[in-house]
């Protein structure tokens, strides 16, 4: 049971759960109202999967940085739960099952997406990015907007503007949600010698970008709104969310601590989670 347990923690399932909850509501607006129930648990079975194997392929390349920071200290291939050939086998086959399940059971064009979003996480951020890169969130980031043009393509076989735009919501969210986090951290980064943004800049100008950021993203988020077709109930919880979010980021600039950096990340989830709800709510009471 302890080895299964290791495996599992391979595929990072809380960032999954993350990736999942954008996918859904993107289908419920791809498709104007519920897609087929079958189609949804085989979109994130596959999606499930593909970050799963690009999470654990993370974790092989990272293992020796993870044995250096505390954060990540417990994790299987640090403790030898499980062996770094056997953790690479578990991640390839989880990324060849992921493609093969999409392309049989939904369509080509999410299969690809999946592998595309796999290999740029892995390639571009975790062997490149990461750690030669103070930006290395900023466009490694592109990897955890994906499912959204997986989940539309699923439902359309094709990509068109509104996931392009709830892409750049995820995109533009990513930093200020990582950095939150990574204040608190940034100790562990700078052992590790990995450039995460708070471990090379003061707080204060880490807090000055996560604000940049915030209001970014409340534009994108709206921006979203006004090619998507949305209604009142998206239009309302962008607003409010897209308002609390920055108030957080600012009260973050004027008391720099780990205690209100951590506040701000756990908000970030909320925000995220409440914002695609509200895309699924607003279309199912539309066209439900």
């Amino acid at each position: 049971m302890d080895t299964v347990r290791a495996y599992v923690s391979l595929t990072k399932p809380r960032i999954i759960e993350l990736l999942l909850v954008t996918t859904v509501p993107t289908m419920v607006l791809a498709a104007r109202g519920l897609p087929s129930v079958w189609l949804i648990v085989e979109t994130l079975v596959g999606g499930t999967m593909a970050a799963g194997g690009a999470n654990a392929i993370n974790m092989y390349v990272d293992r020796d940085i993870d044995a250096i920071m505390h954060r990540t200290s417990k994790r299987p291939l640090v403790t030898g739960a499980i062996t770094p050939q056997a953790a690479l086998i578990f991640a390839v086959g989880l990324e060849v099952a992921a493609f093969a399940e999409l392309a049989l059971l939904v369509n080509l064009l999410s299969a690809v997406l999946a592998v595309a979003a796999t290999l740029f996480y892995v390639f571009v951020y975790t062997l490149w990015l990461k750690r030669t890169s103070s930006q290395n969130i900023v466009i490694g980031g592109a990897a955890g907007a994906m499912p959204v043009l997986i989940g539309w393509a699923a439902v359309r076989d094709s990509l068109a503007l509104a996931p392009v735009m709830l892409f750049l919501v995820i995109f533009v969210w990513t930093p200020p949600h990582f950095w939150a986090l990574a204040i608190r951290y940034r100790d562990d980064y700078s052992a590790a010698d990995v450039p995460m943004l708070p471990s090379v800049m003061s707080l204060e100008s880490t807090a000055r970008r996560i604000i940049a950021y915030t209001v970014v993203l409340w534009a994108t988020s709206l921006a979203f709104g006004a090619v998507a077709g949305v209604g009142v109930i998206y239009w309302a919880a962008a607003m409010v969310l897209g308002a609390v979010f920055l108030a957080g980021a600012v009260r973050l600039y004027r008391e720099p601590t780990e205690a209100r950096a951590m506040r701000l990340f756990g908000w970030s989830i909320t925000y995220l989670t409440l914002l695609f709800a509200a895309i699924a709510v607003d279309q199912l009471v539309r066209h439900g």
